[in-house]
């Protein structure tokens, strides 16, 4: 006989086989919702043809993400925790605080160039969301918050300031770009110009 204490658990195995479809099926719905991103952008990403393209049925879509807005951020912040993840395993290199926070921006960059109308229906819901959507948000800025921390190598209270105002810098070029008001290559150059002026000071 198996004796449980107070931090046993025994999992219902039928529950635990919910909570797995359920995850592969929300796995599919963002899946679909990139997919088709990235064959139009921000305008091909209806919720409609998300769920026929994941297989699943509108309703179900729905109960997951309550507009495509708040889907497509959630892509998003799934995509700068993956890079958080990568980068611990990987540190930025630079012999400055600037040059690692210019480095892992960088890398930021290009792979958001690879996928250009991803990104850009990403960046469209960020910039367009509303009080609703304020948690995810701000879970892409504290990501990207915690990223340059990170990479500036400490967590002061000015660090802290200076990542912030990093990451609206970013975001703001990010705009910039996929409106077509910039080449993507203004989006480095910003960061760079940025990095280096508020982060030189401090080495």
């Amino acid at each position: 006989m198996r004796t449980c204490f107070n931090l046993c658990v025994t999992l219902d195995p039928e529950e635990t086989t919910l909570a797995r479809n359920q995850a592969a099926r929300r796995r599919r719905v963002i899946d679909a919702a990139l997919g088709l991103a990235a064959d139009g952008g921000f305008d091909n990403v209806q919720m409609r043809d998300v769920a026929n393209a994941a297989g699943v049925a509108l309703g179900t879509v729905y109960r997951y993400f309550a507009s495509k807005e708040r889907l497509l951020l959630e892509a998003m912040a799934e995509q700068q925790e993956d890079l958080r993840e990568y980068l611990v395993a990987h540190p930025a290199p630079g012999a400055s605080a600037a040059e690692r926070v210019i480095n892992v921006l960088s890398r930021a960059n290009t792979t958001l160039r690879k996928h250009p109308d991803i990104t850009a229906a990403m960046v469209r819901a960020f910039g367009a969301s509303r009080e609703e959507n304020r948690d995810l948000v701000l879970r892409v800025s504290d990501v990207m918050g915690s990223i340059i921390t990170n990479a500036i190598g400490s967590h002061t209270a000015r660090d802290r300031h200076v990542a912030r105002i990093l990451v609206q810098v970013w975001m703001s070029s990010l705009i910039g770009w996929v409106g077509g008001v910039d080449q993507a290559e203004r989006v480095d150059d910003d960061v760079a110009i940025a990095a280096h002026l508020l982060l030189d000071e401090r080495d």
